[in-house]
C-alpha cells in the first residue's frame, strides 16, 4: 500500500498491526518529498537524519510493547516552532542563522506522543501574511495550481498535508494562519480556544521562550481528515506545565450530540465590510444543504448574533495594535500623525487598523471590555445554537502577489477588487472573541480549487465543531487530492 495519503488514525492502526514499520512509512515520505517538494517547496527546513533515527527508535519501542497515540507517525512542524539544532526564523533574513537549543512545548509533545518530525515547513516573513514566501527559504506553492498561494502563515504546513508529506502538521493563527491555507489547500484545521493550548517556543527567534498568555494567537493541529484533527489536538491540548499546569488538569467537554440531526446550525455567507464570492458561497451552501438533508436545525438568520461590523472592527484594533508594538519610536510617531488625520465620520475598516496601530492603553481597554460584551454574546447565541457555519476568507486560493506593502494588494472577489487585508474580516469572527474554529473542506471550484468553510463553536468546547466537521466529512467527503498532487509528479 502507498501511505502517503492515509490518515494519521489509519497509519496508527496499520503499525499496530504490524502491517507496516516506522522506517518504512519514513523513508516512503522523505522520498516523495525529494522527488515533488522541488515544485511546491513546502519543507524548508528537512530534518531527515533524525526523521530515520526517531523511526528506528519508534519501531524498536513498539517491539517492547509500547504503544502511544502517535508512535511512529511521521508528520511536519511549522517553522515558527523551536525545534533543537534546527534554525528558526520566522523568514527574517537578519536571524537566518538562529538555532535554539529547546524544543517548543508541542514539539515535546508530539514526541513525547512517539511522532516522528520529518522537518519544518514554510512561513512568510514574520508569520504576517495570508501567503507563505520568504527571502531565505522562497515561495511555497499550492499543490492544486503551483502560481497560487497556499495560504499563511500556516502554509508550508498545508500544502505538505496536500501533498502527501507527512500525515499531520502543527501551526498557529491569529488572523486564520490555520483556517486559510486549510481552505485554499483542501485538507482541515483546528484553531481551537483561546488559551487551550500551551505556546511556549513558538516565539519569534532570539526570544525568550517564556509561557505567555497570548492575546489572539493560538497554535493547533492540521490534518487531512478530522478524526485526525481531534487525535492531535488530544496531544496538543493543556496548560503549560510551568504555569496552570501545577495546578490544572484538563478535561475537554464531549461534543454536544453525535448524531448530524441533532444539530443546531446558524449559518452566514453575508459580511457588512466585503462580500463573499461565489465559489465560497457555494462551498457555505453545499455544506448547508448537507446539514439538512442530515435532518440538522438550519437558521441563516438570528437576532442573537453579536454585530458583525463592530467585532471586524474591535478585531482590527486589536490585531494591529499588538502588530505594531514593536515598531521604532520614529515609525509609530509617522503612524499617529496619520491616524490624527483621519476623519471621525471614516468606519472603514483600513481606518480601524490605522486607529489600533496606535491605540493608547486607555483605548485598548475599552476595546477589550467591548471584546468581554461579544464574548458574552456569543455565549448567548451557543445556547440556541451548537456551531456557526460561515467562510474563511472570500475566494480560494488567489495568485502569488508579492507587493511589499500588503496596504497596495488588492484582493479580487468575482471581478471586483478591495483592500487585501478586508478579507480578514471572517477569520476574525472567530478570533476576536477566541472562540474554537474547524476548518473543513467543502467541495472544488470548477477550475479544480479546493474551497473550505469553517465551523465556529463554543468556548471551550473544541469536540463539538470537531465532531460536525466529523459528520460533514462522512456526509459530503473530505480531502481528495491525492489523484490531483500525484499529478505533478
Amino acid at each position: 500500500m502507498e501511505w502517503n495519503f492515509a490518515s494519521a488514525e489509519e497509519i496508527a492502526v496499520a503499525l499496530r498491526a504490524g502491517d507496516v514499520t516506522s522506517v518504512e512509512l519514513t523513508d516512503e515520505a522523505i522520498s516523495r518529498i525529494e522527488r515533488d517538494d522541488k515544485a511546491i517547496n513546502a519543507i524548508c527546513v528537512p530534518d531527515f537524519d533524525r526523521a530515520r533515527a526517531a523511526a528506528h527508535h519508534a519501531d524498536r519501542a513498539r517491539g517492547r510493547g509500547e504503544d502511544r497515540p502517535l508512535l511512529g507517525v511521521p508528520v511536519t512542524v511549522k517553522e515558527s516552532y523551536d525545534i533543537a539544532g534546527l534554525p528558526t526564523t520566522w523568514g527574517i533574513p537578519t536571524h537566518r542563522d538562529f538555532v535554539p537549543t529547546e524544543d517548543a512545548v508541542q514539539v515535546s509533545r508530539l514526541r513525547a506522543a512517539g511522532a516522528v518530525v520529518l522537518g519544518k515547513t514554510n512561513v512568510p516573513l514574520g508569520l504576517r501574511d495570508l501567503q507563505s514566501f520568504n527571502e531565505i527559504y522562497g515561495t511555497t506553492n499550492n499543490p492544486w495550481d503551483h502560481e497560487r498561494t497556499p495560504g499563511g502563515s500556516s502554509g508550508g504546513s498545508a500544502a505538505a498535508l496536500a501533498a502527501g508529506f507527512g500525515a499531520l502538521s502543527i501551526g498557529s493563527d491569529i488572523g486564520g494562519s490555520l483556517r486559510t491555507p486549510a481552505h485554499f489547500c483542501g485538507v482541515y484545521a483546528h484553531k481551537p480556544t483561546l488559551g487551550l493550548v500551551a505556546n511556549r517556543g513558538m516565539v519569534p527567534p532570539a526570544t525568550p521562550a517564556l509561557p505567555v498568555d497570548l492575546d489572539l494567537a493560538v497554535v493547533g493541529p492540521m490534518a487531512r481528515t478530522a478524526r485526525d484533527l481531534t487525535l492531535l489536538l488530544d496531544v496538543m491540548a493543556g496548560p503549560d506545565p510551568l504555569t496552570l499546569g501545577v495546578a490544572h488538569a484538563l478535561t475537554l467537554p464531549p461534543a454536544r450530540h453525535q448524531r448530524l440531526s441533532d444539530f443546531r446550525v446558524l449559518v452566514l455567507d453575508e459580511h457588512p465590510f466585503i462580500p463573499t464570492g461565489s465559489a465560497v458561497r457555494a462551498g457555505v451552501d453545499r455544506v448547508a444543504g448537507a446539514l439538512v438533508d442530515g435532518g440538522a436545525r438550519v437558521e441563516r438568520h438570528t437576532p442573537l448574533l453579536p454585530d458583525l461590523a463592530e467585532a471586524a472592527t474591535l478585531y482590527m484594533q486589536l490585531l494591529f495594535s499588538g502588530a505594531v508594538a514593536g515598531f521604532p519610536a520614529e515609525a509609530y510617531e509617522q503612524l499617529r500623525t496619520r491616524a490624527a488625520g483621519l476623519s471621525a465620520d471614516d468606519r472603514s475598516l483600513g481606518a480601524a487598523r490605522l486607529r489600533g496601530m496606535v491605540l493608547s492603553h486607555r483605548d485598548w481597554i475599552r476595546a477589550n471590555d467591548r471584546r468581554e460584551l461579544h464574548r458574552h454574546g456569543w455565549r448567548g447565541l451557543f445556547a440556541d445554537f451548537d456551531a456557526v457555519v460561515c467562510p474563511i476568507t472570500p475566494t480560494p486560493a488567489f495568485p502569488h502577489d508579492h507587493t511589499p506593502d500588503l496596504l497596495d494588494r488588492r484582493i479580487a472577489i468575482d471581478g471586483v477588487e478591495y483592500p487585501y487585508l478586508d478579507q480578514l474580516v471572517w477569520a476574525g469572527l472567530a478570533t476576536m472573541p477566541g472562540l474554537p474554529a474547524t476548518a473543513v473542506p467543502a467541495g472544488r471550484t470548477p477550475e479544480g480549487l479546493p474551497v473550505g468553510v469553517q465551523l465556529i463553536g463554543p468556548m471551550f468546547e473544541d469536540r463539538t465543531p470537531l465532531r460536525l466537521a466529523e459528520l460533514l466529512e462522512q456526509k459530503i467527503g473530505g480531502f481528495d487530492g491525492a489523484r490531483h498532487t500525484r499529478g505533478h509528479q
